[in-house]
Protein backbone atom coordinates (compact mmCIF):
# COMPACT_ATOMS: atom_id res chain seq x y z
CA UNK A 1 0.00 0.00 0.00
CA UNK A 2 1.49 3.23 -0.59
CA UNK A 3 0.73 6.49 0.85
CA UNK A 4 0.99 9.87 -0.99
CA UNK A 5 1.73 12.93 1.51
CA UNK A 6 0.78 15.97 -0.26
CA UNK A 7 2.91 19.11 -0.07
CA UNK A 8 0.12 20.96 2.43
CA UNK A 9 0.55 18.87 4.68
CA UNK A 10 4.50 19.22 4.60
CA UNK A 11 4.09 22.87 4.75
CA UNK A 12 1.75 22.74 7.71
CA UNK A 13 4.06 20.79 10.00
CA UNK A 14 6.93 23.06 8.87
CA UNK A 15 4.30 26.29 10.13
CA UNK A 16 3.27 25.08 13.16
CA UNK A 17 6.98 23.65 14.43
CA UNK A 18 8.00 27.31 13.87
CA UNK A 19 5.16 28.56 15.57
CA UNK A 20 6.23 26.70 18.94
CA UNK A 21 9.53 28.02 18.86
CA UNK A 22 9.54 31.53 21.11
CA UNK A 23 10.86 34.56 19.68
CA UNK A 24 10.28 34.67 15.81
CA UNK A 25 7.35 34.13 12.76
CA UNK A 26 7.87 33.05 9.46
CA UNK A 27 8.25 36.06 7.23
CA UNK A 28 5.92 37.42 4.15
CA UNK A 29 7.22 35.97 0.97
CA UNK A 30 8.59 38.84 -0.93
CA UNK A 31 6.41 40.77 -2.97
CA UNK A 32 7.60 40.58 -6.90
CA UNK A 33 7.23 43.50 -9.34
CA UNK A 34 4.23 42.51 -11.16
CA UNK A 35 2.28 41.94 -8.22
CA UNK A 36 3.10 45.75 -6.85
CA UNK A 37 1.86 46.71 -10.52
CA UNK A 38 -1.06 44.52 -10.16
CA UNK A 39 -1.74 46.41 -6.74
CA UNK A 40 -1.99 43.00 -4.60
CA UNK A 41 -2.78 43.68 -1.43
CA UNK A 42 -1.09 42.70 1.71
CA UNK A 43 -2.52 41.56 5.23
CA UNK A 44 -3.39 38.33 6.65
CA UNK A 45 -3.87 36.31 3.77
CA UNK A 46 -0.15 37.21 2.50
CA UNK A 47 1.44 34.67 1.56
CA UNK A 48 4.61 33.49 4.04
CA UNK A 49 8.19 32.60 2.89
CA UNK A 50 7.92 28.75 2.85
CA UNK A 51 8.23 26.44 0.50
CA UNK A 52 8.47 22.54 0.61
CA UNK A 53 10.13 20.46 -2.38
CA UNK A 54 9.70 17.20 -2.44
CA UNK A 55 11.59 14.45 -4.54
CA UNK A 56 10.34 11.16 -3.91
CA UNK A 57 11.31 10.22 -0.49
CA UNK A 58 13.71 13.31 -0.07
CA UNK A 59 12.26 17.05 1.26
CA UNK A 60 13.67 20.17 1.23
CA UNK A 61 12.31 23.21 3.12
CA UNK A 62 13.19 27.12 2.32
CA UNK A 63 11.93 29.54 4.87
CA UNK A 64 12.51 33.11 5.66
CA UNK A 65 12.26 34.01 9.39
CA UNK A 66 12.06 37.56 11.19
CA UNK A 67 13.95 36.67 14.80
CA UNK A 68 13.30 39.10 17.81
CA UNK A 69 15.46 41.49 18.45
CA UNK A 70 18.21 40.25 21.25
CA UNK A 71 18.09 36.59 20.19
CA UNK A 72 20.91 34.81 18.76
CA UNK A 73 20.40 34.34 15.12
CA UNK A 74 22.90 31.33 14.28
CA UNK A 75 21.34 29.58 17.16
CA UNK A 76 17.64 30.67 16.65
CA UNK A 77 18.21 29.05 12.59
CA UNK A 78 19.67 25.72 14.19
CA UNK A 79 16.74 25.10 16.27
CA UNK A 80 14.42 25.82 13.28
CA UNK A 81 16.43 23.43 11.20
CA UNK A 82 16.88 21.16 14.14
CA UNK A 83 13.05 20.93 14.72
CA UNK A 84 11.70 21.06 11.60
CA UNK A 85 13.73 18.13 10.35
CA UNK A 86 12.57 16.34 13.61
CA UNK A 87 8.70 17.24 12.95
CA UNK A 88 8.93 16.27 9.41
CA UNK A 89 10.98 13.28 9.55
CA UNK A 90 8.92 11.44 12.32
CA UNK A 91 5.43 12.78 11.44
CA UNK A 92 5.81 11.45 8.13
CA UNK A 93 8.63 9.01 7.57
CA UNK A 94 10.12 11.15 4.41
CA UNK A 95 13.78 12.46 4.72
CA UNK A 96 14.79 15.90 5.35
CA UNK A 97 17.95 16.76 2.76
CA UNK A 98 17.98 20.55 4.21
CA UNK A 99 15.67 22.79 5.97
CA UNK A 100 17.36 26.33 4.46
CA UNK A 101 16.76 28.94 6.84
CA UNK A 102 17.23 33.09 5.83
CA UNK A 103 16.83 35.46 8.15
CA UNK A 104 14.96 38.29 6.35
CA UNK A 105 14.02 40.62 9.18
CA UNK A 106 13.75 41.81 13.23
CA UNK A 107 11.02 42.05 15.80
CA UNK A 108 10.83 43.76 18.38
CA UNK A 109 10.53 41.80 21.73
CA UNK A 110 6.78 41.16 22.59
CA UNK A 111 5.47 44.02 25.30
CA UNK A 112 5.47 40.77 27.98
CA UNK A 113 9.03 39.75 27.25
CA UNK A 114 9.72 43.28 27.83
CA UNK A 115 7.72 43.66 31.02
CA UNK A 116 9.41 40.09 32.41
CA UNK A 117 12.73 41.56 31.63
CA UNK A 118 12.18 44.66 33.51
Amino acid sequence: MELDISRTVLIDIAATTVERIGGLDIAAAPIKASEMLGGVRSGPRRPRALKVTREGANVSVDIGLNIEYGKNLVSVSQSVQRAITENIELMTGLKVRAVNVTVQGLSLPSQAAVRATS
